[in-house]
């Protein structure tokens, strides 16, 4: 993999960052996401399907519950008038 010098440093400057926190930043994201995928991995490895469906079951017997008004709510969904 090669990386041109001059985008990393654009990419760098886009970001509002020096270069070398930058590269930091984006080396920290990869272990994250790594250590992300082991996690999973190893938690897949303890599942179990019929568990997870017989956890499941009764979510499908219920209608959805509709979402309460709040004056939060509706001053974020309001439409300006015309």
């Amino acid at each position: 993999m090669t990386f041109d010098l001059r985008k990393l440093k654009a990419a760098a400057e886009t970001e509002g960052v020096a270069l070398n926190q930058f590269i930091n930043v984006a080396v920290a994201e990869k272990i994250s996401a790594l250590r992300t995928e082991d996690y999973f991995r190893e938690r897949s490895t303890r599942a179990s399907l019929t568990e997870a469906k017989r956890i499941l079951k009764p979510c499908g017997k219920r209608q959805p519950t509709p979402p309460r008004a709040t004056k939060s709510n509706n001053a974020s969904h309001s439409r300006p008038s015309s």
